[in-house]
Parts: structure tokens; C-alpha cells; sequence
């Protein structure tokens, strides 16, 4: 079946059968992938790890507007910029401009910037949509510009300059954050950034002008080869010169022995390894996070894991530790469990919900069920529901009144959380779950559970 997020482009669309992903390449794009493939950008492209392999599939096109048929690298789950930290989105920018600066070289030039085009595999981003490039018309300005700035250098400087959690506002305008409101929000003193005084304030007003030049085919217009280059240096410059420190959030700077003795912390990990050890093979999503620790002793036993947390800091940090190379195997991704992000686009199809993108074998929630139960108010059978549409199997933890978090949790509130018991929350998963396992956590009121989902 066609997928109902690819359908804008008339070049070609992502399609699957019996489970496999497929790209379609239609007849009326067949001359510009026939020159990007004879120009070695391809090839280029792949090597440098920009763009995702793919080979020639075997497969006919599902359709008969199509002329040939690949099979791209398959990615078991696909994150979107709204759910980016900085970092992940800054990446995302360099390598799209990077991308756009070989393109160039070749002949040629990406038609869109899209940052839904870009994934984070193995900690650096990667373009997935291989039919973005068409052959490069002299003279032409980029056709691409201007969604470039509204995906990503809007954004970012919002981030940067403002607060980082407007990044969010990707979710609700998912062609981008249109350049008049991010200017609007923006403070004075980057109208007196180079970068951002062209790229956003002045493209804004020029946007704004009556009968507005569209950015393809602008009448009139003639860049040379030496101002497409200026543009794109220009715009590297501007992105490169934004920052923003992981310092301020709330979880940024958390740590197991946070709320762990040592001995504490060290059986915790050792019985989480021990349950993963005996859980299904495959993904793992660690929902809350925070800083990695347990995505890491997943990672290690070989899984690949989505490392889900509300915390853009504690995302920031954690995706810091990816691109070093210091963790594997691990996607960090923003995503608030009371409010996960929804199905969202062209008849609700076009982005997929974060629980859509599942189901994943295996779910850890460490440390997770006192902040869903008591700040927000989740009862625990709502909770056990939650999950069980999630992941077949979990890896829970359980963090009692008597736990000195949730003291804390409960001190600027009145107790209504008669059910919020161990035997509560057992009585309350059994509905979904039957238990596997069952640990006390040494030196701790702490207990981790395994469960396995029932049949229905």
C-alpha cells in the first residue's frame, strides 16, 4: 500500500509490501534520477553517509505511472523535527545545506528542504528521500530557500533566542513556521545578525510585499554560480552561529544516583539487564529517558532503542552522547507521554501519531509511573492501557509513597491516590499485563516489575 505521508510528489512515492518499505520512481522524474544516478552524486552522497543507501528492487511498481522501483535502507521508526532536540535539528540543517553544496557541484540541486526529509540514523542525519534532486537550471535561484528557512533556521533561532520548547511549533505548522510570526516572536537584536537580518527578517517582509515573487521561477531573477554558493555559506554561517545550552531545563542535569544510593543504582541496573536479558528480541522504547543510562545497558545487550523523554535538555544531552560515539544504537527523541504527538497533515495520515509508530517488543518505564500517576493525575488501570497499546512487553518500575520523589511530588499537593499501592498498581496492571518477574530494588523502596501483555 502507498504510504499516505508520500503522496506531494509527482516525481514518485514510498510504498510497502508484505512489510518491506519501496520507493516508486514515476516515468515523469525517470530523466532526472538517470542524471543523478550517471553524475556520481549518488554514489557521492551514500558514501559520505548524507543520503540512505538503497539498492534496485525487484519488485513492479504499484502502479503504472511508475518506471523503476528501489528498496532504501529500512528504518524501523521514523522521528519527525518537532520531536528533535537543537542539536538533532541544527544537524539536520548543516547536512541539508552540505547536501545542497555537492549537489551543486554535480549539476544539480535539491528541489525541497524539507526537515521531514532528513532521519537521525546512528546519530547523524540523513536525507531519505532520494528523488529530491532535479538538474540544475542556470541562473536559477534555490528553489528550496525558503523552506529551508522556515524548517529550519526559523526554528532554531526561536530555539536559540527565545525558548527552546517553540521548536513545538513545528508540530502545528508542519510546512514550516511561517517567516512573519517567527520574526515577530524573535528579539530586536537579531535584526543586527547578518545571517538572520537576511535569511528571516527581510525574507519576511519580502514575503510580505503585494504580489510576492514565488521562490520557483521568480520572474526575472538570475543568481550566478558565485551568488548560489554565497547563499549557501551565508545561510551555514547563520545556522553555525546559533547556540543554545542544555543548562536551563528542569532534567538536564540528572543522574541515577540522583534518587539512587550507589548500592541502589547498582542493583537497579543489574536487575534491568537481567529482565532485558529474558525479554523479546528487537526495538526497545525507554520512555522517560533522561539521561541514557538504561538506553545504554539496553543498547549494549544489542537492541536498538528509542529514547523517548519530555526534557528537551535531558534529550540534548543524551543525542550529545550519540554523535560522539560514546552511546550506539540509540535515538533520542522528545516526546511528553500525557500528551504524545499526534496524527497530524492531510486528513490526519500525512504525520503518524508517536503510538502509531509503534508497537515496539519492549517498553521500559523507569522511574516513570509516581510523575504519570501523581503530578499528572493518571489513574494506574489508564496507565497499564497506555502501554499495552505500546509494547507487548515491559520492563516497569514501581516508586511507592513511602519513596522519598514522590514525597516530594506529594508535598505541595493533597493525597487523593488512595489506590497508588503496590498492590494497587499489580491489581491494576493485571489487566493487561500478568507478571513475570517481580525485584525488589536493593537499598530502596523501589520495586521492577516484568510483564507480558495479555492475550485478548
Amino acid at each position: 500500500m502507498a504510504d499516505p505521508a508520500s503522496f506531494r510528489d509527482p516525481s514518485g512515492f514510498v510504498f510497502s509490501r508484505d512489510g518491506v518499505v519501496f520507493r516508486q520512481i514515476n516515468h515523469t522524474f525517470a530523466d532526472n534520477w538517470a542524471r543523478f544516478l550517471s553524475s556520481g552524486l549518488c554514489n557521492e552522497l551514500t558514501q559520505a553517509g548524507v543520503l540512505i543507501p538503497h539498492e534496485v528492487a525487484s519488485v513492479a511498481p504499484l502502479d503504472g505511472r511508475g518506471a523503476t522501483v528501489i528498496k532504501p535502507l529500512q528504518l524501523d521508526f521514523i522521528s519527525y523535527p518537532y520531536e528533535w532536540s537543537f542539536s538533532q535539528l541544527k544537524d539536520a540543517a548543516l547536512t541539508t545545506l552540505e547536501i545542497q553544496e555537492r549537489a551543486l557541484k554535480s549539476g544539480m540541486s535539491l528541489k525541497d528542504a524539507s526537515a521531514y526529509n532528513i532521519q537521525l540514523v546512528d546519530g547523524r542525519p540523513m536525507l531519505i528521500d532520494s528523488l529530491s534532486f532535479e538538474a540544475a537550471v542556470p541562473g536559477e535561484p534555490w528553489v528550496a530557500y525558503r523552506q529551508f528557512c522556515q524548517h529550519f533556521l526559523a526554528p532554531l533561532a526561536l530555539m536559540a533566542y527565545r525558548d527552546v520548547r517553540l521548536g513545538q511549533l513545528l508540530q502545528t505548522s508542519i510546512d514550516g513556521i511561517p517567516l512573519d510570526l517567527a520574526t515577530s516572536l524573535m528579539p530586536g537584536r537579531t535584526r543586527l545578525r547578518p545571517g538572520l537580518a537576511a535569511h528571516l527578517h527581510l525574507h519576511a517582509r519580502a514575503q510580505n510585499r503585494p504580489d510576492p515573487r514565488p521562490d520557483r521561477r521568480s520572474r526575472g531573477a538570475h543568481v550566478s554560480d558565485l551568488g548560489r554558493r554565497a547563499l549557501l555559506d551565508s545561510l551555514r554561517r547563520a545556522v553555525e552561529g546559533l547556540r543554545w545550552s542544555p543548562d536551563s531545563t528542569y532534567w538536564s542535569g540528572y543522574s541515577p544516583l540522583t534518587s539512587y544510593s550507589s548500592a541502589a543504582a547498582d542493583s537497579k541496573a543489574t536487575i534491568v539487564a537481567q529482565m532485558l536479558a529474558h525479554s523479546p528480541a528487537g526495538r526497545v522504547w525507554d520512555i522517560g529517558a533522561n539521561d541514557g543510562s538504561y538506553s545504554s545497558i539496553a543498547a549494549e545487550a544489542g537492541r536498538r532503542v528509542i529514547a523517548l523523554d519530555a526534557d528537551a535538555g535531558a534529550v540534548e544531552r543524551l543525542y550529545l552522547g550519540v554523535r560522539s560515539g560514546a552511546l550506539n544504537d540509540i535515538l533520542p527523541v522528545i516526546a511528553d507521554m500525557t500528551n504524545p504527538s499526534p496524527a497530524s497533515g492531510w486528513a490526519l495520515r500525512e504525520r503518524r501519531s508517536l503510538v502509531d509508530r509503534g508497537p515496539a517488543p519492549v517498553a521500559m518505564a523507569l522511574a516513570l509511573i509516581h510523575h504519570l500517576a501523581i503530578s499528572n493525575n493518571v489513574p494506574l488501570p489508564n496507565i497499564s492501557q497506555f502501554f499495552a497499546g505500546i509494547a507487548s512487553d515491559i520492563i516497569i518500575e514501581f516508586v511507592p509513597k513511602e519513596d522519598p520523589q514522590t514525597q516530594t511530588l506529594l508535598a505541595s499537593r493533597e493525597d487523593i491516590f488512595p489506590d497508588y499501592t503496590l498492590d494497587g498498581f499489580r491489581s491494576a496492571f493485571s489487566i493487561d499485563y500478568e507478571v513475570v518477574e517481580e525485584v525488589p530494588v536493593t537499598d530502596s523502596h523501589r520495586t521492577l516489575f516484568r510483564m507480558h501483555r495479555r492475550e485478548r
